[in-house]
């Protein structure tokens, strides 16, 4: 058997991670270099190592979920999320439930969270925010970050709801409460139901079309009838109708009923 078919087969076994799903070329690639890293030239050795090895599997965790973030990354999607998208929705159902998946270290929810604060009492908010990697949900939950993550962040925000530490800066306990973290794999677990918002950004682009394919239908299903699916920048769904989806705005969709 070839190794990766070995490694992929014993990495769902402990992990419940299908590699399947993920485009095998690049995902090859990319866990090759890693093992060689690390002084593995086989991946059955590379294996055998992790699972033994706590700081070897969260190292492969971390470096699989690609976690790469920032607050109002993309600007001006996050501005027609304040004008347009959410007044409406608002408009329409009053107190909305909201689903960021694949929320990595936590800087979306946190920005989601603060523009929430225009709409909303701050103890009202509650976001849903959920990541397969277990090491980038801690980090959320501890929300310190590098000055770097905050370059978008406008003035107001930084200063309300940041509190510099050094060289970092650290989310206010008050923005914190608002969000739920919990562990998710979009590729195997069941979705939570009627969502008037979904994020899910700057993920899909590392899945298979077998694999986008299923994880739209479940967007799909777990989306009120006027709920918006919110995409990262380069992945805007070519034909959504095939999806039964409809563009609303650049990078946002609703359902085609």
């Amino acid at each position: 058997m070839d190794k990766y078919e070995f490694f992929k087969k014993q990495i769902y076994k402990l992990t419940d991670i299908d590699l399947n799903l993920y485009k095998e070329k690049q995902m090859r690639r990319r866990i090759n270099s890693l093992a060689n890293r690390n002084g593995f030239k086989d991946l059955e050795d590379y294996f055998y190592a992790i699972k033994k090895d706590r700081e070897l599997f969260n190292e492969f965790i971390n470096y699989l979920t690609i976690n790469v973030s920032e607050f109002f990354r993309n600007p001006k999607q996050w501005e027609v999320m304040e004008h347009d998208i959410i007044p409406n929705l608002i408009k329409r159902n009053g107190k909305i439930k909201i689903w960021n998946s694949a929320c990595s270290t936590g800087e979306e929810p946190y920005t989601l969270a603060m523009i929430l604060t225009k709409f909303y009492n701050i103890n009202e908010i509650k976001i849903l925010a959920t990541d397969i990697d277990k090491a980038a949900i801690e980090k959320a939950k501890i929300g310190i970050y590098n000055e770097k993550s905050l370059k978008n962040v406008h003035s107001e925000y930084k200063k309300k709801f940041f509190k510099k530490i050094g060289n970092s800066y650290k989310i206010d306990e008050s923005i914190k409460k608002c969000i739920e973290f919990k562990h998710h794999n979009l590729l195997k677990d069941a979705y939570p139901k009627d969502n008037h918002l979904i994020l899910c950004r700057n993920v899909m682009i590392y899945f298979t079309e077998e694999a986008k394919v299923k994880l739209y239908k479940n967007f799909y299903d777990s989306l009120t009838d006027d709920g918006v699916l919110f995409v990262g920048s380069t992945e805007q769904i070519i034909l959504p109708e095939r999806y039964n989806f409809k563009p609303i705005k650049t990078f946002f969709y609703g359902k085609a009923i």
